[in-house]
């Protein structure tokens, strides 16, 4: 088989993909999490930082380093959830998060060794 026969299947299947979560999207919400006090401060801290606007001239950014500024924005993005909706609930802080924000803590989390 072709190296690019199956690349083309796999253009194929993130269109799929890409598909279902259109039709996703709609039907979730938010979801109720629970998480503790040291770990929901440190996503607020991320949400409150100053960073550089861009990549800004120089070398392109990785593929690694793109995916770990990915990271980093979506745990920011946590933090302003945990900053608007949060409430402190004994040693944890329970909030209600965008599915999609769960999502990628979860696929964050799958793909450490």
């Amino acid at each position: 088989m072709r190296d690019e026969e199956q690349y083309d299947r796999y253009r194929d299947d993130a269109r799929t993909l890409t598909a279902i979560g259109a039709r996703l999207t709609s039907q979730l919400g938010r979801v109720t999490v629970r998480l503790p006090q040291e770990l929901a401060e440190a996503a607020v801290a991320a949400w409150r930082r100053d960073e550089p606007a861009g990549q800004g001239a120089g070398d392109p950014e990785s593929p690694g380093r793109h995916a770990l500024r990915d990271q980093a924005a979506e745990l920011a993005l946590i933090g302003l959830a945990i900053s608007e909706r949060g409430r402190r609930e004994g040693t944890d802080v329970v909030v209600d998060l965008d599915i999609a924000a769960v999502g990628a803590a979860v696929r964050a989390a799958e793909q450490q060794p």
